[in-house]
């Protein structure tokens, strides 16, 4: 039986509010993720410090820039036999690193972001990991410059500031208002000092009404301090060295090593958190910074500076060879230099490129290859993988990339077969 309307309403369990706050959560990174979402981690932990040098690893894979195309992510991943179907981690012990340039060019800037969060947790708990580095699509993000972003791009963020206005107002309902003031805060757009000017220029350039508040939106989103910036790319290094393998988005110069490898990813996230709209750090300003520079990158390997490449390496202790992004390779990822520097920026999103899937693959810290799609009729038959376990290996042929002479060696087999080229 009812009871009357007159009468107070049964009180809640203690609990129910965090239970009522947690699914508020996942109800809304669902909707962004389009699918499964890592579990957030609390607001109030603090982040570390991103690492710069790691040791070697048996399986090391280079992912290049994927500008907010999730399919062809997707593909990426399978290449080196990393997902399965549903894009559960099936690597086992393999480290990726991916180097950046998640932002602009393509319209699921959010949903590849999730589907990397995820595969971080799942890697992990696998024995893996999953790096990702911050290119200079991300830092110009953080800094309120929009020009590279798609129409879709921008108005996805309108969606996400009016679902995280949703979460607000469902946390409130339940007694969460601690948390739902604390959401609203978080909502309020840094203050870019040419934010009045972009937010007219993204009218211009995207249309209708919406599109300066969209662009409000995305600063709300991605500006110093901002969530979305706090969660995906604030814990994400700049550079990072894992066993010989130097990995960055740009090139590293010989002004960033007098600087530090360590002060630079620190530095890089003490900017993304600071909540203010302060000058990014002068090492990802300008065609030098270590985000943006092509020094190592032409496509004709005369024009690549072998001279301070050399001399960067011999600073950095152990390292042997430098793996960069950033500029586009037409025909797939290519060495120059005697095989010191790998370039691994295919132009795979379809927004900007529409390339092939391509990945780099070093195997024991030595052994260098790339791995492309091939139809599997023309292989041996792939091993279907288990969640979580390393896939089953097939033998390869042995190959010359970069310069260095590769003994025969296993590698995984991956859900799309894959073959072995000359870099």
């Amino acid at each position: 039986m009812w009871p009357p309307a007159s009468a107070a309403p049964p009180s809640c369990p203690a609990d129910f509010p965090q239970v009522w706050h947690s699914f508020v959560h996942t109800f809304i990174d669902v909707l962004h993720a389009q699918g499964p979402a890592a579990p957030r981690l609390p607001a109030a932990a603090p982040l570390e410090p991103p690492p710069h040098v790691l040791p070697a690893v048996p399986r090391l894979i280079g992912i290049g820039d994927l500008h907010g195309d999730l399919k062809k992510a997707r593909r990426a991943f399978k290449v080196a036999g990393l997902i399965d179907e549903q894009d559960r981690w099936t690597g086992g012990s393999t480290t990726v690193v991916q180097v950046g340039d998640l932002l602009d060019r393509g319209d699921q800037e959010l949903p590849l972001l999730y589907f990397l969060e995820r595969l971080k947790r799942q890697a992990a708990a696998a024995g893996g990991a999953v790096h990702v580095l911050n290119g200079n699509h991300e830092t110009m993000n953080v800094a309120g410059q929009y020009r590279y972003v798609t129409h879709g791009g921008m108005h996805s963020f309108s969606d996400w500031l009016q679902s995280h206005t949703l979460e607000a107002a469902l946390k409130a309902k339940c007694g969460c208002e601690a948390a739902a003031a604390g959401l609203r805060q978080l909502l309020i757009p840094s203050q870019h000092p040419s934010e009045a000017s972009q937010q007219q220029k993204q009218k211009q350039r995207h249309g209708g009404p919406g599109s300066a508040s969209a662009a409000a939106a995305r600063t709300a989103a991605l500006g110093p301090g901002g969530e979305v910036t706090r969660r995906f790319l604030a814990p994400n290094p700049v550079v990072l060295q894992v066993g010989s393998t130097l990995f960055v988005h740009g090139g590293l110069l010989r002004q960033h090593v007098d600087h530090g490898l360590g002060s630079i990813n620190r530095e890089a996230q003490e900017w993304m958190l600071s909540g203010k709209a302060s000058e990014k750090p002068g090492f990802l300003s300008g065609r030098n910074a270590v985000v943006w520079s092509r020094h190592y990158s032409a496509a004709s390997t005369d024009c690549c500076d072998c001279e301070q490449l050399a001399e960067v390496l011999g600073r950095l202790p152990g390292a042997a060879r430098m793996v960069v992004g950033h500029t586009i390779q037409e025909a797939g990822i290519s060495s120059a230099c005697g095989g010191k520097v790998l370039r691994i920026d295919v132009g795979l999103s379809r927004g900007c490129g529409n390339g092939s899937p391509e990945v780099l693959e070093i195997v024991d810290d030595r052994v260098v290859r790339r791995l492309t799609e091939v139809q599997l009729e023309n292989l041996a038959p792939a091993h279907k993988n288990a969640p979580g376990k390393a896939a089953a290996p097939v033998q390869g042929q042995a190959v010359a990339v970069a310069g260095l002479a590769m003994p025969e060696a296993a590698r995984p087999a991956a859900a799309l077969h894959t073959t072995q080229q000359t870099a």
